[in-house]
């Protein structure tokens, strides 16, 4: 649900890498990875060919399991800012592979004449948001000493990915600078290499509806029928934003205790009380309101993911000055 272009990575490569390896094996010679045509022969469509569908089943197992992992980032930030960074992570990976490979050539004398094929370099890539952004919530542990977490099995596949082919060590090294590239604030990679928005409606209007899942209505309903694994990893995905809003309650607390910081509940009523006699009461006069803040549209969308609505989601920014962690703080606490 609400991750269509993961859906679309997941299946679509998937299908034509199983075709190719069980139906059409003499076709698999034009998605090749082969760096020496490319340098040698000028073939510039086998960057293309050969970094999007994967010639081995084990990478593509490996790699859907992930994309299926990683299907949280589209629904976060939207379809259109997930596409530009696989796009971005896509277009600096296959720069970096040539630049890699180059190096391995000239400290240790090693000639790489191909790389495993598929779209690894972006997979690898969504390891860097994944490391910094996503909440690490144990789950068990082993022995009394190792801890099991959330992202566990993720980094688990991960390694086996890693291990599959000789040189795929340069595809994963390429996708980590990529993704760190491209999430920089300093070089600003993410403005550059982006998705156009027509581009992206477009999509929007024709594969979205192929790919797009109905929402559940019931949540408990599906992880009765599920396995335990499933339902725990279910948990773990609403933990996550929960994780997120609690670290912000957490900073609050630990500022009310140095005194530093400015006690909401008095500047601003309760959002769910906005319409009671007692906010009309207490209501500031017109000619103190101050004109309203322009609202990023983002950040409301942020909220809105979390389980707000749009009404409390604009209110709470304007009452905070389109801060959003202060805006979701605010909501958390009324």
């Amino acid at each position: 649900d609400k991750a269509p272009l993961s859906k679309s990575l997941l299946l679509v490569p998937s299908a034509i890498s199983i075709l190719l390896t069980l139906l059409f094996q003499h076709y698999q010679k034009f998605f090749a990875y082969n760096l020496q045509a490319v340098k040698e022969d000028f073939q510039i469509w086998r960057l293309v060919c050969g970094r999007a569908i994967c010639l081995d089943l084990k990478d593509t197992f490996c790699s859907s399991l992930l994309i299926y992992n990683f299907r949280i980032f589209e629904r976060r930030y939207g379809s259109r800012k997930f596409s530009s960074f696989l796009l971005g992570a896509w277009m600096l990976s296959a720069l970096f592979d040539l630049l890699l490979v180059e190096i391995t050539q000239y400290i240790f004398g090693i000639t790489i004449n191909s790389l495993p094929s598929g779209f690894l370099g972006p997979v690898f890539a969504l390891f860097v948001p994944f490391y910094s952004s996503i909440p690490r919530v144990q789950v068990t542990q082993i022995l009394g000493h190792f801890s099991i977490t959330n992202k566990s099995l993720v980094y688990i596949l991960g390694l086996q990915l890693l291990t599959s082919g000789s040189y795929i060590w340069i595809l994963a090294l390429s996708g980590l600078i990529s993704g760190i590239c491209y999430s920089s604030s300093i070089l600003k990679v993410h403005q550059i290499l982006c998705v156009p928005r027509w581009v992206a409606k477009i999509f929007s209007w024709t594969l979205e509806p192929v790919f797009s899942s109905a929402e559940p209505t019931n949540e408990v309903r599906v992880g009765m029928g599920a396995t335990v694994d499933i339902q725990r990893q279910q948990r773990m995905e609403l933990l996550d934003r929960q994780i997120m809003m609690s670290q912000v309650a957490q900073m609050r607390r630990q500022r009310q205790q140095q005194g530093g910081m400015i006690n909401w509940n008095r500047l601003f009523p309760p959002l769910r009380h906005r319409h009671n006699a007692n906010y009309q009461d207490h209501h500031p006069s017109e000619q103190g309101i101050p004109p309203p803040t322009e609202v990023s549209e983002e950040q409301v969308a942020r909220l809105m993911e979390m389980g707000f609505s749009r009404g409390d989601a604009l209110e709470a920014l304007r009452a905070s000055n389109n801060d959003l962690n202060v805006a979701t703080n605010f909501l958390l606490q009324h």
